[in-house]
């Protein structure tokens, strides 16, 4: 964000995301006739096929990619909530309100110190959705609402606590992965 680093490792980061988004946007099909899980899918929130789109005007084969570490453990921890909702939307509001918040600054970074464009940034912008704090609290009001019970709502922040470390750890692999790739 500071602008030490450079587009490629901005494509590093998307290129994991895109397994992240995957499992989410997997998952949320299959609940997708759950009314918990119901109250936050929105197909205009699907990310993958831009994170793909993007992937491919950076240069960089979406098929070619290996998921680090902690990608795969938080893929993992996505894929566990296809039974438990209210744990889902712990991973679904961590991503998807990042993206609508901080995500819009790191689009506008990427553009101002990379010189990235449209075609390799369109994952941060949102057909469909023409005021984004009005979206964002109107999501936040649904989640809410819900009707999930104290135990229910004890799992929800739990796993969103979880969803916030596994973003860590994801950061910490790619800069170890960075670090261990510079020249000796």
């Amino acid at each position: 964000m500071s602008g030490r680093l450079d587009a490629d490792q901005y494509g590093r980061l998307a290129a994991q995301l895109y397994f992240v988004y995957r499992a989410l946007e997997e998952v949320g099909t299959a609940l997708s006739g759950d009314p918990i899980a119901g109250a936050v899918l929105d197909d205009r929130l699907r990310r993958t096929e831009r994170l793909r789109s993007d992937l491919v005007a950076l240069g960089i084969d979406p098929e070619t990619i290996t998921p680090l570490p902690a990608v795969d453990r938080y893929v993992a921890a996505i894929e566990a909530t296809v039974h438990e909702p209210a744990r889902y939307i712990a991973h679904h509001y961590t991503r998807y309100l990042g993206d609508l918040s901080g995500g819009q600054v790191v689009a506008h970074r990427m553009r101002e110190h990379y010189g990235l464009d449209a075609s390799t940034l369109s994952f941060y912008t949102f057909d469909g959705i023409d005021k984004l704090k009005r979206y964002k609290d109107a999501y936040r009001d649904r989640i809410d609402a819900l009707d999930i019970g104290e135990s229910g709502v004890d799992n929800l922040v739990a796993e969103a606590i979880s969803a916030f470390e596994l973003n860590q750890e994801l950061f910490a692999d790619l800069d170890a992965a960075r670090v261990g790739a510079r020249p000796a």
